[in-house]
């Protein structure tokens, strides 16, 4: 039986960083990571690197007859993906105090865990401290011949797809979806999304949604709500899906199906059975401390059922790193209020209350909103599309903010610092920017207050 003071089960961001620390520490680390494909976790390997990145090189500018390269795309990213896989491997394993076990774990009690490779062996391994970060896995729902057509993929395999498909159906409105159909239609895929939700972006703000929508129309992706897909059935170079929309029948065809209708906790095959570790509907129970239900075990990141964001899974490791190493103070309370990006074309960024949700809660505010077309930058980017929206409260507070323009992910990273550190609207009103940026909106933004 190997022995550990700490073992970590799944190589996510939360655990990598832990590991690192503990360590570094002088602390005894074993990290079991069930595929060798997945060192560094889901981040750098199946979600947002290899996403972001093939977001990024769709937009790159078509210049004559030079059309954008999705092959070499692709080539780029698992350059790119292998580079970074390593390196995280390496960063952990290389460490004295350190064993990389590539295997996947079976938890027989609280603590002890008997892993099983590829080769047919197995070993027992126990920690003192037992942390899970295992991320989620895809969600595949039960559409008669779904599961068994040849034109299926889910996120992952989407990723590593080495031809550019012709007719991409994306099965699912969510934002995994309009990111996916955002960067294949850029590269040149003619996109059709099948929503069951009536309403486009049903969790978003009115204003918003009708905006992306209008770039959706713009871009020619179609979007179809309230479907309720049937059946799938392959038929030759092409797969043929049977929907109801709006209760009337519906027919598709494509070479290709994305299944973007979320991702659950992946916790089967864990004997979570064996242990005192409770669960709830979305993944391992945990409280504000990241604590399971039993002793000296810890759920981080996607596994435990709350926000599916790397930055989230790094601020878990802070919580626990704060507990075993720190002074205890930290918890998910601080995480009620975090930034959200979407890669959309362009980007829309959110963080707080958005408008509506101020109303409905009978809070008193009032809006800045200026045109992303007003700021400089945006023009020189070449996409003055979209607006940028902020609502400040009684006190002078920021209450929540809306971007939808060009770079909208980095401008809202210093409205989420505003926010944590309570700072009144006007120091970012009034503080000096470089220029040309976007960020420098925010002075422009904050000054229709005044």
């Amino acid at each position: 039986m190997r022995e550990a003071k700490n073992v970590f089960i799944g190589f996510g961001k939360a655990a990598k960083t832990l590991a690192f620390k503990l360590a570094k520490a002088g602390e005894s680390v074993i990290m079991i990571e069930g595929s060798d494909q997945m060192y560094g976790g889901t981040c750098i390997n199946i979600a947002c690197i290899p996403s972001k990145l093939l977001y990024t090189l769709s937009m790159e500018p078509v210049v004559g007859t030079k059309q954008r390269n999705y092959h070499q795309a692709i080539l780029n990213k698992r350059g790119l993906i292998g580079s970074l896989r390593t390196k995280n491997l390496h960063k952990i394993a290389d460490l004295p105090a350190v064993a990389v076990l590539t295997g996947w774990a079976k938890f027989t009690d609280d603590h002890t865990l008997m892993v099983s490779y590829a080769n047919g062996t197995s070993e027992q391994v126990r920690g003192e401290r037992i942390f899970i970060n295992t991320g989620a896995k895809a969600i595949t729902p039960t559409i008669p011949g779904l599961s068994d057509s040849k034109f299926m993929v889910t996120s992952t395999e989407m990723l590593d797809q080495a031809h550019l498909p012709k007719q991409l159906v994306i099965i699912g409105g969510g934002y995994i979806g309009l990111e996916f159909a955002t960067t294949y239609a850029q590269f040149g895929a003619q996109v059709t999304v099948l929503d069951k939700q009536k309403q486009f972006m049903s969790r978003d703000e009115r204003e918003v949604a009708q905006a992306v929508h209008a770039q959706f129309d713009q871009a020619g992706i179609q979007v179809v709500q309230d479907v309720a897909v049937t059946q799938v059935t392959d038929a030759g170079p092409h797969a043929v899906i049977n929907a109801s929309v709006a209760g009337k029948p519906a027919t598709f065809t494509a070479d290709m199906i994305l299944v973007a209708t979320g991702r659950a906790a992946n916790i089967k095959n864990l004997g979570l059975e064996n242990t005192t570790i409770k669960t709830t509907a979305r993944g391992i129970a945990v409280d504000d401390h990241l604590r399971t239900s039993a002793e000296n075990v810890w759920a981080m990141g996607d596994v435990r059922g709350g926000a599916q964001f790397t930055y989230i899974s790094l601020d878990d490791y802070r919580i626990v790193y704060d507990q075993l190493l720190g002074e205890g103070k930290r918890s998910l309370q601080e995480q009620e209020v975090v930034p959200h990006t979407v890669f959309l074309n362009p980007p829309l960024s959110t963080i707080g209350l958005n408008e509506e949700q101020v109303k409905a809660q009978g809070i008193n505010y009032r809006v800045a909103k200026i045109p992303a077309a007003a700021m400089p930058k945006a023009h020189i980017l070449g996409n003055s599309a979209g607006y940028l929206k902020a609502l400040v409260g009684a006190e002078n507070q920021i209450l929540g903010a809306t971007l939808f323009c060009v770079e909208a992910y980095e401008v809202i990273n210093l409205i989420s610092l505003a926010m944590h550190q309570h700072l009144p609207y006007q120091v970012l009103r009034d503080q000096i920017f470089a220029h040309p940026t976007m960020s420098e909106a925010l002075n422009d933004l904050f000054e229709t207050l005044a």
